[in-house]
């Protein structure tokens, strides 16, 4: 069940004692006057739905945590060493002097939970809200500005293997549409006995051009149907992972495509377009990824990361 802080202050409470301390506008400071605020107990309602067991470290308490190790780039042994020995940790979360951090295992579990979640992200979403609300960086004009290209690890995917595997991913992630995925994706088996079930590509003659066109029509059909058999709309207010998959297919099946050359887009005849798409998704295994360059002779997959630091307050966006 989720924990809860004491509001009633510690005879030792580093920010009663010591407060006056903390350089004002700093990220210490911002935590140590807006925690509560900023993370309240209802934030992390979800995490707990049981109400159950024993009671976890207070949400308010984690959430400063995380940030500031994100902020040091700490490992969860060093934030939880910081917790324990550092006193403007301890302010920030509203600690004891004496207070002895928890065990480095609980940032584990807790974003275990928050990364199952629907709103994975909601410790920075918060803190950033609050930051524009109360002008913390109000007046702070000196800053680092810099962009550079993250490498990503996943591979590229051509037009073929993101439907294939986007249809299984819904298949994967929607109550019931595995079931769909065998009635009503049918075109795929017609054209070369192989179902989505199966791995690796397509078994066609892929150096003939009507073949490999009769491939991506049967394979947007497929998803064109699946979209069709589903309540879409309802997917897509209940959030979570089979909103994010449902999302990704219409765009797969149609970044790459346009209708056959003899064909007005309603006869299900399509083929490969003859250009890119503005922004095209590489990868259905990490949508966010895109082709990116740094130079004209310089490009990968990545992404374009703009970093952001506010000296004066040790606040970090990108």
């Amino acid at each position: 069940m989720q924990g809860e802080s004491d509001r009633q202050r510690d005879l030792l409470d580093v920010e009663s004692v010591a407060g006056h301390l903390l350089e004002p506008g700093s990220v210490f400071a911002l935590l140590a006057e807006h925690r509560n605020r900023l993370f309240p107990s209802e934030l992390f309602a979800d995490l707990f739905p049981s109400g159950r067991g024993r009671p976890s470290i207070p949400g308010e308490v984690i959430a400063t945590v995380i940030v500031l190790q994100s902020l040091y780039g700490h490992s969860d042994r060093e934030a939880v060493d910081a917790l324990s020995f550092d006193l403007r940790w301890k302010a920030a979360c509203g600690y004891a002097i004496d207070a002895k951090g928890f065990d480095s295992s609980t940032l584990t579990y807790w974003r275990k939970r928050l990364a199952v979640s629907n709103r994975p992200q909601r410790i920075f979403e918060v803190v950033r809200d609050v930051i524009a609300e109360t002008g913390a960086v109000k007046g702070k004009t000196r800053r680092a500005l810099d962009s550079t290209v993250l490498d990503d690890a996943v591979a590229r995917q051509d037009t073929v293997t993101q439907l294939v595997a986007q249809v299984r991913r819904v298949g994967r992630e929607v109550t019931g549409a595995k079931d769909l995925i065998t009635t009503e994706c049918t075109r795929l088996a017609e054209l070369t006995g192989q179902g989505y079930d199966q791995t690796g590509k397509p078994l066609i003659a892929w150096d003939d051009p009507v073949a490999r066109d009769e491939l991506v029509s049967a394979l947007v059909g497929d998803a064109l149907a699946l979209l069709a058999a589903l309540d879409v709309e309802a997917i897509t207010k209940e959030g979570g992972k089979p909103a994010e998959a449902i999302a990704l297919l219409p765009l797969v099946a149609g970044q790459d495509v346009e209708p056959a050359p003899d064909s007005d887009g309603t006869d299900g005849r399509w083929r490969i377009a003859r250009a890119t798409a503005p922004d095209r998704v590489i990868s259905t295994v990490d949508p966010d990824t895109r082709h990116a360059h740094k130079t004209r002779e310089r490009r990968q997959d990545g992404f374009k990361a703009h970093v952001v630091v506010e000296p004066d307050t040790g606040l970090t966006t990108m």
